[in-house]
C-alpha cells in the first residue's frame, strides 16, 4: 500500500510493507525539484535514515528496474 500527498513544495509518497512478517518500517519519499529524500524510521537506533538523491538518480533508479543486470548510461535530453 502507498498513499500520494502533495505539498506546496514536494510530493510525499508512503510505501506501507503489507508483506509477510517481519514487516519493515515505512517508507517515505519526498520529490522536490531539487532533490528526492528516502526516509525510514530505524527502531535500533531511534532515529530517521535519510538517503538523498538528485533527480537524475532517481530517474536512473527508475530505468534500472526494469532493466537486465548490465553498466547502462542514460541519455538527457
Amino acid at each position: 500500500m502507498f498513499t500520494i500527498e502533495h505539498e506546496f513544495d514536494a510530493t510525499v509518497i508512503t510505501l506501507v510493507d503489507e508483506g509477510h512478517s517481519p514487516l519493515q518500517e515505512d517508507v517515505s519519499v519526498h520529490a522536490t525539484e531539487s532533490a528526492v529524500l528516502i526516509n525510514q524510521y530505524d527502531p535500533r537506533t531511534d532515529s530517521v535514515l535519510t538517503i538523498r538523491l538528485s533527480p537524475e538518480q532517481l530517474s536512473d533508479l527508475q530505468a534500472a528496474l526494469n532493466l537486465p543486470e548490465g553498466i547502462y548510461r542514460t541519455v538527457r535530453r
